[in-house]
């Protein structure tokens, strides 16, 4: 029998594979059960992304949007400008134009602590890696995987107790995500990401779709506190947690 690639499993898991190879796959699945639970997170990761995003599919295409026009490419005035300047300027140029503008990093935050949310927040089994009799080893763990020291707010006074934690794969690394609850089952998530060069924001909030999010960036830590509830009792949690944060 032919090896089966982590290329395969993801294939499998978007149902992208053909009846002999699919065959194949989950014949493996039969006698790993490592890989038949990553294959298992993964499709709840993309029903989640589904009903996080598929919506909009439905929404109509703003009309200032039908009406744009691209304007016209001046490719002889480029490449004389190229000519004259140089190609080392022209190569710093196009480096400089793709530099991730800073404004989609931060609207990549929230929207990546309500996807972990919606993922994780529903489970029962396993909503986390490392439950909160660990902390210790949890804290350690994760400030480790990250190469930052982390703190675990204690929200025992806004109701919610720490039910764990786990670590999640990020655009610029491993992200930490912490996990509580309250008496009622309503649950909240820290989504603890690392940033490349150290700067502040104030509380920002947004919205996605039912998921609430306040984030905001401390240094070279970017947080986001992500759930379902109103943003007025949201924002109570989140300022408990940024006081905390921030003595």
């Amino acid at each position: 029998m032919s090896a089966v690639t982590e290329s395969d499993l993801h294939a499998y898991a978007d149902g992208q594979l053909g009846d002999a190879v699919r065959v194949r796959v989950e014949a493996h699945l039969a006698h790993d059960a490592e890989a038949a639970e990553r294959v298992r997170v993964w499709r709840e990761q993309n029903e989640a992304l589904r009903a996080l995003y598929n919506p909009v599919l439905n929404e109509p295409v703003p009309q200032r949007l039908l009406g744009a026009r691209a304007p016209r490419a001046r490719w002889p005035q480029f490449a004389l400008a190229a000519g004259a300047l140089g190609l080392s300027f022209g190569l710093g140029w196009i480096a400089r134009a793709y530099q991730p503008d800073r404004a989609m990093e931060m609207a990549a935050l929230p929207r990546s602590a309500a996807i972990a949310y919606a993922v994780y927040a529903p489970e029962v089994r396993h909503p986390v890696e490392v439950a909160a009799d660990q902390q210790d080893h949890l804290v350690k763990w994760l400030s480790k995987r990250l190469g930052r020291d982390l703190k675990v707010p204690v929200l025992t006074q806004q109701g919610f107790e720490l039910v764990g934690g786990r670590l999640l794969p990020g655009g610029k690394g491993p992200v930490a995500q912490f996990m509580y609850q309250d008496s009622k089952g309503q649950r909240i998530t820290l989504y603890v990401s690392r940033r490349d060069e150290p700067r502040d924001t104030a509380f920002r909030f947004s919205q996605e779709d039912k998921i609430a999010v306040f984030y905001w960036i401390d240094g070279t830590l970017g947080y986001a506190l992500s759930a379902e509830m109103d943003r007025a009792r949201l924002l109570t949690v989140a300022t408990a947690v940024y006081r905390q944060l921030n003595p």
